[in-house]
């Protein structure tokens, strides 16, 4: 394995975990501006109030994107990585 594929591989493995990571924290983000909106809005500053919700919406995003996360992680590694450690 060169150097340019190994540079090539980290490129991809990047980029994929950039696009599983991104409709978590996405998500994450929303939901924390609308509440931290809220907070400011109404002058409720409960600290749980930011954490529970936030928490609620990250693993019911994670549960739904798991089919997808997983087909994306298994198709990088049968399409990438077994094929050039296996040369």
């Amino acid at each position: 394995m060169t150097e340019a594929e190994l540079l090539d591989i980290l490129r991809q493995a990047l980029r994929i975990a950039l696009v599983i990571s991104l409709p978590i924290l996405g998500l994450a983000l929303v939901i924390g501006l609308v509440i931290g909106l809220f907070q400011a809005l109404t002058s409720v500053q409960e600290m749980t109030l930011t954490f529970v919700p936030k928490l609620g919406v990250v693993l019911v995003v994670f549960w739904l994107s798991m089919g997808f996360s997983g087909n994306a992680l298994v198709t990088f590694y049968q399409d990438s990585i077994i094929p050039r450690v296996s040369q």
